[in-house]
């Protein structure tokens, strides 16, 4: 049976007001509204509920057994939308990304600075986890967005692509590959290497890239993180590659990071969200500030390039 919402607010505010035109006047409605109302109301029910004279308006018996059930189910309904209302707004003021350790020591402080001058009061909680762990919180829908490896999305997702991130080789600045502009691959054969853990996306595009060759390559050493690898470079333990942004997100000095060759590797960055879900009004604007900067980043460096002299 279709319940009568409205017919049955209707009948709350005239018990309670015991007047059909105190209880128009307090739902903004007309007399006659409300006469029509309660007339469906009690046609549905096929009891009366009010008796009405010219004098007053009354309870029947069956309108005040109905009386008090109708009002403690508004009640608890308001109740219920109160509770949605305030879950909503918790939701709108708490936003959960998800983004790669290196982008979130490097770029993303920035887009959060300039989003906080706009929100000072959102708390952003930020995943940063590797490329799976991000799609499995995406895909759970644990956070709204993740910063990530674009080759980590799966079929179910939207995809922005943001930057190509170039693998460089980094070494001590006294090493004497600081002084090229660019290194191949092949300069490397008998160099103590420091490579990454193959819980990372950054790895697996490594070792696809290179192949076969991968496996003649003196990897010497082997760390979970950037930041890892690149303090045993400064202790002349090897050299790592890592991605160039990871070089802005760490202590690089008495490093240098050089270009590599043949093959040159990168990682394609981008934010995933899920395609079943929409984010949120604040998460988008979050997500645009995130993208401008990445924007922003890649033309300065193209800036830097052009200026670069031969």
């Amino acid at each position: 049976m279709r319940i009568d919402f409205l017919g049955l607010h209707a009948f709350v505010a005239i018990a309670e007001r015991g007047s059909f035109q105190l209880a128009a006047v307090h739902l903004n409605l007309s007399q006659t509204a409300m006469s029509h109302r309660m007339r469906k109301l009690e046609d549905d029910l096929g009891v009366k509920l009010l008796q009405r004279t010219t004098r007053e308006v009354s309870l029947t018996p069956a309108g005040l057994a109905l009386l008090p059930k109708v009002k403690g189910m508004i009640d608890n309904l308001s109740a219920s939308l109160e509770d949605l209302r305030r879950l909503g707004r918790v939701r709108q003021e708490t936003l959960a990304i998800g983004c790669l350790p290196t982008i979130a020591a490097g770029l993303l402080p920035a887009a959060l600075a300039k989003f906080r001058v706009e929100h000072p009061d959102v708390v952003i909680q930020i995943h940063d986890k590797s490329a799976s762990d991000i799609a499995d919180l995406t895909e759970a829908g644990a956070i709204e967005f993740g910063i990530t490896l674009v080759a980590s999305h799966r079929w179910d997702f939207d995809v922005q692509a943001l930057i190509k991130d170039p693998f460089m080789l980094v070494c001590r600045v006294e090493a004497p590959l600081a002084r090229k502009s660019a290194v191949s691959w092949s300069e490397l054969a008998g160099v103590p290497l420091i490579r990454i853990s193959t819980h990372t996306g950054n790895r697996i595009l490594i070792d696809d890239a290179l192949g076969s060759r991968r496996e003649h390559m003196n990897w010497r050493y082997e760390a979970q993180y950037v930041n890892t690898a690149m303090a045993l470079v400064r202790a002349g333990l090897g050299m790592t590659v890592v991605p160039k942004f990871a070089m802005a997100a760490e202590d690089a000095r008495g490093l240098r990071a050089i270009p590599l060759l043949n093959p040159g590797v990168s990682r394609q960055i981008g934010i995933i969200s899920k395609r079943s879900a929409a984010i949120s009004p604040l998460a988008d604007q979050l997500r645009r500030l995130i993208a401008l900067e990445f924007s922003d980043r890649a033309a300065g460096r193209k800036v830097a390039a052009r200026r670069r002299p031969d």
